[in-house]
């Protein structure tokens, strides 16, 4: 048995209409069904960096961070999600039982709302990720989506 090679995908399928996560910057044109659509799991800082000085939709259970990749930054590359949860969501069980919801949420409403080249990073929140039902939080992703692309208005000087 070798061990893994850290530049290969990573995938984790899941059935029905549910996406497929890979982990990494590989480019990898594949999907494991016509229903399913590849989400690209960010790992690197700088990609959540740039997201944290892009576009927000603060929700009750979760901050939405998200932004338009440039031309120069993997266009072609699909949706990328990321994840995180401060030490003030509680200890490691915690915020990974939070980061868990994300994931799931993120993988049931992204590959239908999101865009091609975009990124978005969901933050969970103290006790409100970890206790808002599935159906509030899959609500509340599909609002936050929905307002990070309306159109924006213009600024007044």
């Amino acid at each position: 048995m070798t061990a893994p090679d850290s530049n290969k995908t990573q995938t984790a399928e899941t059935t029905g209409s549910a996406a497929v996560f890979a982990r990494g910057d590989t480019q990898s044109d594949t999907f494991s069904d016509d229903m399913s659509e590849k989400l690209i799991t960010l790992t690197q800082r700088r990609d959540f960096l740039a997201a944290a000085r892009a576009r927000r939709a603060p929700q009750p259970a979760f901050m939405l961070q998200a932004r338009k990749r440039r031309d120069g930054e993997e266009p072609d590359a699909g949706i990328r999600v990321g994840f995180t949860c401060s030490k003030k969501v509680g200890n490691a069980v915690a915020r990974n039982r939070a980061k868990r919801r994300l994931r799931a949420i993120a993988r049931e409403v992204l590959p239908e709302l999101g865009q091609q080249g975009w990124d978005y990073v969901l933050i969970g929140r103290k006790d409100a990720t970890a206790t808002r039902t599935y159906s509030d939080l899959t609500t509340d992703l599909i609002r936050a989506i929905k307002d990070i692309h309306a159109p924006r208005k213009p600024r007044k000087n």
